[in-house]
């Protein structure tokens, strides 16, 4: 399994840039899959349902299974936040997997860089950075990618991780 990220500061367009190359990727006849890292607190659950009802009770896990699909929630309830390999170990069989955030773990990444939000490039404090998705012209010693062209960056990233 191939795993390939992406960094940025927050709405420089990172989960939109992956929402358009996953087609990309697709098309080409691979299975990706996706893991996004949240720095705050969420909830795919709703109050009052019964799989809310049952971790509000206390289980750790509830598995929720239907026709279409099926989710796997855990409760950490005091316990560490699983690393990025311990993620990695609960997922699917797949060709690619495409990783939003864990900026600091050493995997490839593509920095997704919009100039016009005022921020620094991260590359120059990243050594994972091996390219740089932007909207603007860039003078930097690696490969720029134009942000707007999700099938150059799926090739990058494919030719990079020796899928195509």
């Amino acid at each position: 399994m191939k795993v390939f990220g992406f960094a940025g500061w927050s709405g420089s367009g990172k989960t939109t840039l992956i929402e358009k190359i996953i087609p990309e990727i697709t098309a080409r006849g691979f299975q990706v899959s996706v893991i996004k890292h949240a720095h705050h607190g969420f909830d795919i659950d709703k109050p009052g349902k019964d799989s809310w009802r049952h971790r509000e009770a206390g289980a750790s896990e509830i598995l929720l299974v239907s026709d279409e699909r099926w989710v796997l929630m855990h409760e950490l309830r005091g316990e560490a936040e699983p690393d990025l390999n311990a993620q990695l170990q609960r997922l699917s069989p797949c060709d690619i997997v495409l990783v939003e955030g864990f900026k600091a773990v050493p995997i490839p990444k593509i920095e997704v860089y919009r100039p016009a939000h005022g921020r620094p490039l991260q590359y120059p404090d990243n050594s994972s950075v091996v390219a740089i998705a932007t909207d603007a012209a860039l003078d930097a010693p690696m490969t720029c990618l134009n942000l707007n062209d999700a099938a150059a960056v799926a090739d990058f990233i494919l030719h990079h991780q020796g899928l195509l």
